[in-house]
């Protein structure tokens, strides 16, 4: 059975926030994409649209999810389901430092408010 140790896994920094970068087809995963996100205090998340559906279960602290222009507060133990095709943004209005496991499909890509289009190599 193949074991990514923590320590083995890519770390990617964008926009502020730290990826951990864990499964991935890169990293001998077929279909499936996973990382540990950490979103520091104060911070501001940054919209970007979805190619795919994401989950994120929420590890530490409180984050700030805001889909299609929805927001609401998720803390540890919740759950937060992003659907293909939505705006999402990730943000921590709080002191403490948030962190959340999340999931989706290989080949996850964004397009920010700019129009660009970002693949991230955590989904690659």
């Amino acid at each position: 059975m193949p074991v990514i140790r923590a320590s083995d896994s890519a770390v990617h920094r964008m926009h502020g926030t730290t990826f951990h970068a864990y499964a991935s087809p890169a990293r001998g995963s077929s279909e499936l994409c996973a990382w540990r996100i950490e979103i520091p205090a104060h911070s501001r998340g940054v919209a970007h649209r979805v190619t795919r559906e994401e989950v994120l279960y929420i590890l530490s602290g409180t984050l700030r999810a805001t889909i299609d222009d929805q927001p609401g507060d998720a803390s540890a133990g919740d759950v937060v389901l992003v659907p293909a095709g939505s705006v999402f943004s990730a943000g921590n209005d709080t002191a403490e430092p948030a962190a959340a496991w999340v999931t989706t499909s290989a080949g996850l890509a964004a397009v920010l408010p700019d129009g660009s289009w970002i693949s991230p190599p955590w989904t690659r």
